[in-house]
């Protein structure tokens, strides 16, 4: 049998971004919780153990100027701010839900217990 030369595919740069972006600490967490609905920052630093009001802010920041995360001020008293995702981020729905399923089959769980409301409704469902 002849043997073929490994040439790998090219990184798509596309690809790579979002991987990059998705990828980064915390951003995968934000997006999973607000697949379940919209949230305020009080919410989602529940939601999301370890997360600092600083990184949150900084992550809620940066997906929002990629256009997956809007932010809403509702003016009332005092005034509300609810984060929740664009037709950009619903759009991430079944990969966030294909790395959901790949998670479940290969990683192993943390030693700490990390459940949350939001990841006892994603999981069960």
């Amino acid at each position: 049998m002849k043997e073929r030369a490994a040439h790998p595919r090219p990184l798509c740069s596309k690809f790579h971004r979002a991987s990059e972006l998705i990828g980064r600490r915390w951003n995968g967490a934000i997006i999973f919780v607000l697949m379940e609905s919209r949230c305020r920052f009080a919410t989602l630093r529940k939601e999301i153990p370890d997360i600092t009001d600083r990184m949150l802010s900084e992550r809620l920041f940066e997906l929002e100027q990629e256009g997956i995360v809007e932010r809403t001020v509702i003016p009332e008293s005092p005034v509300r701010v609810e984060y929740a995702l664009t037709k950009k981020g619903r759009e991430l729905a079944d990969a966030i839900d294909a790395i959901g399923d790949w998670a479940k089959k290969w990683v192993e769980a943390s030693p700490r217990p990390v459940a949350s409301k939001t990841s006892a409704r994603r999981r069960s469902a």
